[in-house]
């Protein structure tokens, strides 16, 4: 199922181990890297469009990456505090299925677009997870990062999984510093509806592993064997 199917989901809890692990494999810069996300079984790819980041695209960018995926792939777009007129730039020239904002978007920005959308909360103890989904409830999920001040994601680092909830009636995205080595124990102890990766499947920044990808995939599978 496609990240475009998130939300609603017929009596979705978050924390149901009955349900599969979705994948995003985010920071896609390279057509073949797109590919090879999908060829592994991710049902999602991002692209960051907030130029202060390594994994940063141009929409020639990622024009060539959205082009070149498979059907039922689908693509989401990273933006930070991003103006109005920027992100409906985006939106004429490159197909986005979902958007994810990683700023101080409020839930009336976030769904201005009228396109499905994923807001992130950079999680610390004392991040009200239940409060955050209340107030986006509009939103398909909620995507969980580390908190690192001043950078909006893409830390590398993770964070307490035991701070996850378990009985939220939204979609939850694992993210922060998640690898082929912990994201099985990422989801055992979060079970999250989702996870989310960059880093932890890459060659160099931008750069994507498919051998990582692939055994990313392979420990997702098995986390909920």
């Amino acid at each position: 199922m496609p990240l475009t199917d998130l939300h609603p989901v017929p009596g979705y809890i978050s924390g149901d181990s009955m349900q599969p692990t979705r994948v995003k494999i985010c920071g896609i810069t390279r057509p073949e890297d797109g590919l090879a996300a999908a060829r592994s079984g991710a049902d999602a790819i991002g692209l960051v469009f907030y130029a202060p980041r390594p994994r940063h695209v141009s929409v020639e960018q990622a024009r060539a990456v959205v082009q070149a995926l498979p059907p039922f792939v689908t693509v989401v777009g990273l933006f930070v505090n991003a103006p109005q007129q920027e992100i409906a730039d985006v939106l004429q020239q490159v197909r986005l299925d979902v958007l994810q904002f990683h700023g101080d978007e409020t839930p009336d920005q976030c769904a201005r677009y009228r396109l499905p959308y994923l807001k992130v909360l950079r999680v610390t103890p004392t991040t009200d997870i239940a409060r955050a989904a209340s107030s986006y409830a509009s939103a398909q999920g909620l995507l969980l990062d580390t908190h690192v001040d001043g950078i909006p994601g893409g830390t590398g680092q993770t964070f307490d999984w035991n701070l996850v909830p378990r009985d939220l009636p939204m979609p939850l995205i694992l993210a922060g510093g998640l690898s082929p080595l912990n994201v099985k124990q990422a989801i055992r102890t979060a079970r999250p509806y989702g996870v989310d990766v960059s880093g932890g499947v890459e060659a160099a920044k931008g750069i994507k592993d498919a051998a990582k990808i692939a055994a990313f995939m392979k420990e997702v599978a098995g986390a909920v064997a």
